[in-house]
């Protein structure tokens, strides 16, 4: 009989480590494609000799390390410094992300042309479109300035050229998913021709301190496309969010190396570019004169920001032997675990009917602050009796039928006072009953009030 003998993996991908025994064009294990490569290539080993290092190049105390080129510089857009940790840093490299017609490519040409108003030499290099087509959008954005300049590149080559022949203070890539190295023999947007990009764009970053803003495309799920090596080597990686059904955009820092991650960016999308808003407090409630039923406000976190945010339901009869749930804004598994909170410890009967909750403005509820708001508008629908004038409820629910208290509480309280609200009516309830019938009172109790 021939004896057996053991295979040995000669494969491995380079970017999850993943063995295999024969070459795969894509991973198995992370899916990635064009990672496999062979792990016995280079089977000689080199020993690394320490290299001689001069004395201006030793290591010194932390406390001795000159901080002369670690500050931020504005960028013109308020809103863009507040989620940069106020402003760009010199020698930065920044990963833009997010959806496609979301506004990156807008919001970076509105960046580019506040930086060029400064006098600063702003270098803009699109993959993507024509130096024609990128020159049309600025004239209807109105950013046309003489120290902004604008090139069409897709090889890596030329990129580097056109940063020594400018020697910009501003370097701006979209999208890093359309230049190729001439080194590297694969196509554009490929894992290893990404990796090679944003390594040379990074080194050439620290070596000039001049920072550079580099846009990445999405995948169908929301991630960043490419190795997930690119996030790593970034300073700060920024994500532009937004519904096409809405003019709102949100821009937050996923990560950042020179300040904090949890600010968060508004902007509206207008004919004429990404619009700042600095207070948009107004747009998420609708504009009334009297209460109607069916429709809570609470105050919602995005980041260190309050904003308040006004929740509708609607409840309608049905004879149908399932009942409708549709929700807009909001998750739907949460709304059905309080219908059935409201169905088991308030008493309030919902077997029987459609229920549509959403949210006002297009903006997703994700925390469960907003909890208690999405039962008191079910429960004003289903009593046909509104909550009361400048009344706003803060709080999580839990099968029990308790309120939980919320993260930052007086942040949310003082922004409910700044726009109008003179009550609350949070964790200080018990229960979920107690709670909506404070909220659906006719008269308002001095203890229920903000002061």
């Amino acid at each position: 009989m021939a004896k057996s003998r053991e295979k040995t993996p000669n494969y491995h991908c380079t970017e999850c480590g993943a063995t295999m025994l024969k070459w795969f064009g894509q991973c198995p294990e992370c899916q990635a494609w064009g990672t496999v490569v062979d792990r016995f290539e280079s089977r000689t080993t080199h020993r690394v000799q320490a290299a001689a290092i001069a004395p201006s190049q030793a290591a010194r105390p932390i406390t001795e390390t000159p901080l002369e080129h670690v500050h931020h510089r504005p960028t013109g857009i308020g809103e863009l410094d507040r989620v940069l940790g106020g402003g760009i840093v010199p020698g930065a490299a920044i990963l833009l992300s997010g959806e496609p017609g979301v506004g990156k490519s807008t919001l970076l040409l509105e960046t580019a042309a506040r930086v060029a108003q400064t006098g600063a030499r702003v270098l803009y290099v699109s993959g993507e479109e024509s130096t024609s087509q990128v020159r049309l959008r600025a004239e209807r954005m109105g950013t046309l300035h003489d120290t902004l300049f604008l090139a069409s590149e897709t090889d890596l080559a030329a990129v580097l050229g056109q940063v020594e022949h400018g020697q910009p203070a501003l370097l701006i890539v979209d999208s890093i998913q359309t230049i190729a190295s001439a080194e590297i023999d694969s196509l554009a947007g490929q894992p290893s021709q990404v990796r090679e990009v944003a390594s040379a764009l990074i080194r050439l970053a620290k070596a000039k301190s001049l920072p550079v803003i580099i846009v990445g495309h999405v995948t169908k799920d929301g991630y960043v496309a490419g190795p997930r090596l690119l996030e790593h080597l970034v300073d700060v990686v920024a994500h532009v969010e937004g519904d096409r059904q809405t003019a709102l955009r949100f821009a937050r820092t996923l990560k950042n190396r020179f300040g904090p991650t949890d600010e968060v960016g508004c902007f509206e999308m207008s004919g004429e570019g990404m619009r700042e808003v600095p207070d948009p407090s107004g747009l998420f409630i609708s504009e009334r004169g009297a209460p109607v039923s069916g429709t809570c406000v609470t105050v919602a976190l995005e980041g260190r920001r309050a904003l308040p945010v006004e929740i509708q339901a609607l409840v309608v009869p049905t004879q149908a032997p399932n009942p409708r749930r549709v929700t807009n804004g909001v998750d739907a598994s949460r709304v059905a675990m309080l219908l059935a909170v409201l169905e088991k410890r308030v008493g309030i009967k919902l077997g029987q009917c459609d229920v549509y909750v959403s949210t006002v403005g297009g903006v997703k509820l994700t925390e469960p602050a907003a909890d208690l708001a999405i039962a008191g508008a079910i429960a004003s629908a289903a009593a046909n009796r509104p909550i009361t004038a400048g009344t706003v409820v803060i709080g999580e629910v839990s099968l029990a039928g308790e309120i939980r208290r919320v993260s930052q509480a007086n942040l949310r309280e003082q922004e409910a006072r700044r726009v109008g609200f003179n009550r609350v009516i949070s964790t200080d309830s018990e229960t979920v009953g107690t709670a909506l019938r404070a909220a659906l009172a006719k008269q308002q109790s001095r203890t229920d009030s903000i002061d």
